[in-house]
């Protein structure tokens, strides 16, 4: 998948996005909201505002950076989703001013950072944006290697009568990397969804966390913090400041 960018993965699914994905937590809202202490806020690949939308109605002051136009715009298509100050472009850099008492990153959006250098690269931006009393929110899958036999997995997702689902992917794990597409098939043909990401062990996390003077302040294993076990299959981790 060399013609792969950073723009790709929205711009490819920004009209099916929020048909499949349109459901969320509703403790998600409530838990960022509690830690962003009224606040002003900034979520990481905002995408189509599926979390920040709910969270502006809480009253807090919601930012967002994206690399998706197609993405931004379904979110600017949404009630309230216009007053959302939107920056453009990677948000490893997290290229915007001020600082922010929540910046948080959902839905596994942190490992479409395809290198351990970005991933750090972004911790060490979101530290300089974060108020003293701050926190960085990640909500990440664990991953898990039983999935993929002989470095590949194929997953049926949706079978119907005029449509099936089904999503193929293939592991480098020297490099922690995933390549995946989601197919969609019907009468009419195929439509490709690409999607590449780099997971992280939750200790890789906390050692990029460490690197840029932040330590792991909870974990949890749902919104409605649950406890981190080995048995989670994501986590919710929260970071702040090394005091």
């Amino acid at each position: 998948m060399d013609d792969y960018s950073e723009e790709t993965y929205g711009e490819r699914i920004a009209d099916v996005y929020d048909q499949w994905y349109s459901e969320f937590d509703p403790s998600a809202i409530q838990t960022l909201a509690e830690l962003a202490h009224g606040g002003k806020v900034l979520e990481l690949g905002i995408g189509t505002g599926r979390i920040a939308v709910p969270l502006l109605k809480t009253g807090l002051a919601v930012h967002g950076i994206d690399a998706s136009e197609s993405m931004v715009a379904k979110l600017r298509a949404k009630p309230g989703g216009d007053r959302i100050p939107i920056n453009m472009g990677n948000f490893v850099e997290v290229s915007i001013e001020g600082q922010f008492t929540l910046i948080y990153v959902v839905f596994n959006t942190f490992y479409s950072l395809l290198t351990q250098e970005e991933q750090i690269r972004c911790f060490k931006n979101v530290t300089e944006h974060l108020t003293s009393d701050g926190v960085f929110v990640i909500e990440a899958f664990v991953p898990d290697l039983k999935r993929f036999t002989g470095g590949q997995a194929i997953r049926l997702n949706r079978i119907e009568v005029n449509e099936v689902q089904i999503d193929v992917s293939q592991i480098e794990p020297d490099a922690q990397i995933v390549t995946s597409q989601h197919i969609v098939l019907t009468e009419l043909g195929a439509r490709l969804y690409p999607v590449k990401l780099r997971y992280v062990w939750p200790v890789e996390m906390d050692l990029m966390a460490r690197l840029c003077q932040m330590r792991l302040k909870e974990r949890w294993s749902d919104w409605g913090k649950s406890q981190f076990t080995a048995d989670s299959v994501k986590h919710i981790s929260v970071y702040e400041h090394w005091r």
